[in-house]
């Protein structure tokens, strides 16, 4: 089966996004599925407006988007929407599956993924989901039924998804956080720290998380009064007011979106986080200390359940988004200071890493795509 991995060139469609959290997996899955063989052909389908319309054309893809939004748990005006962009958008995938004949199609979660695999499985296409988080999306859990393989990342899933079809293969990562070894002192020079100096690196996910934002804010002047340096994305939302509140400290260096991640993670002694899936397995790759402050507006408070499969194994420090405000900042320069509970957290947090997951859910993609051609 290998021979014919690396031989037989095939057809692509890899859809979802809304999120870095499912852009950067897609995009994971897309260059390995390149790396095996150059010649097969991947056409992205995102959500008109949401940022894999930005970042799927700027690594080299081509990208088509589909008129859809999630549906709303409370009532709102957008909800009046939806059916009729849920239509255009079956009417769009339909089209766009016909046209561009895949031999198989990945969904990674977010809005498009749910009219694209629609459409797909209805039209006899072999189906691969790819769920990152450990309680599964809307999106993923109404097409479980309609797909062929179902790839995750955290054990017990088979409570959400046919046991028969899961495989656990991890969360595709971005290819340049695999290696930060050596990155520290290009990172010093790009950041424009001081490499004598220690540095935390704070980041709320691709769209930014204002209860850690406001955390930091409130406590800027502390980084300061222990010499610690501070990488911080905001988000764009909060990115104004956070260069504003940072204009008088030169160890604080504000970015809306961090472009070179695996950079930060290379300078970077202890990093603040949401507990997203994707985020927690560049942490797991890149061998970080983290405090991981969960999301509570997630369905079934899914960011806990991820964070709490590495504090079970002392991988990582929990703060509840409800103490954050109080404890976030403190533990964190704690720990900066506290050698021993470092190097525990490296060991224990190391060991859980999955750094081949984008190949091999490259191989379950090609290997679903040979099945349907013979």
């Amino acid at each position: 089966m290998e021979k014919n991995l690396q031989q037989s060139s095939i057809r692509v469609i890899i859809s979802g996004g809304g999120t870095g959290g499912h852009v950067f997996p897609a995009l994971a899955i897309a260059n390995a599925l390149k790396k095996i063989n150059p010649s097969n052909e991947i056409l992205f389908v995102g959500a008109v407006g949401r940022m894999e319309m930005e970042k799927v054309p700027a690594a080299g893809y081509k990208i088509e988007g589909l008129w859809i939004s999630g549906f709303q748990r409370k009532l709102t005006l957008d909800n009046l929407s939806f059916p009729f962009k849920l239509i255009s958008s079956l009417w769009k995938a339909a089209k766009i599956i016909k046209r561009f004949k895949p031999d198989v199609a990945v969904g990674v979660g977010g809005y498009a993924s749910g009219p694209l695999l629609q459409k797909a499985a209805g039209y006899k296409v072999p189906c691969l989901i790819q769920e990152q988080n450990s309680y599964p999306g809307i999106t993923n859990k109404i097409l479980a039924k309609q797909v062929d393989t179902i790839c995750v990342a955290y054990d017990g899933m088979e409570k959400y998804f046919p046991a028969s079809k899961i495989k656990k293969l991890g969360n595709p990562v971005r290819a340049d956080i695999l290696n930060i070894e050596g990155k520290k002192s290009e990172a010093v020079k790009f950041f424009g720290l001081d490499e004598n100096k220690k540095t935390v690196l704070a980041v709320g996910g691709s769209l930014g998380a204002r209860t850690i934002n406001l955390s930091i804010l409130n406590k800027l002047a502390q980084f300061k009064d222990k010499n610690v340096q501070l990488i911080w994305q905001t988000g764009k939302a909060f990115y104004t007011q956070a260069v504003e509140a940072a204009s008088g400290y030169e160890n604080i260096k504000v970015y809306d979106f961090i472009t070179k991640m695996d950079l930060a993670f290379a300078v970077a002694e202890v990093v603040i986080s949401r507990a997203g899936a994707s985020t927690i397995s560049e942490l797991c790759i890149a061998g970080k200390p983290c405090l991981l402050v969960p999301s509570p507006n997630v369905a079934e408070d899914h960011q806990t359940k991820n964070a709490m499969a590495l504090v079970n194994v002392g991988a990582a420090i929990l703060i509840k988004d409800s103490e954050a405000d109080t404890k976030l900042v403190y533990q964190t320069l704690e720990l900066l200071n506290n050698t021993k509970s470092l190097q525990q957290l490296i060991q224990n947090i190391k060991k859980l890493a999955l750094p081949d997951s984008a190949i091999k859910i490259a191989n379950e993609v090609i290997e679903l795509a040979i099945k349907n051609k013979k």
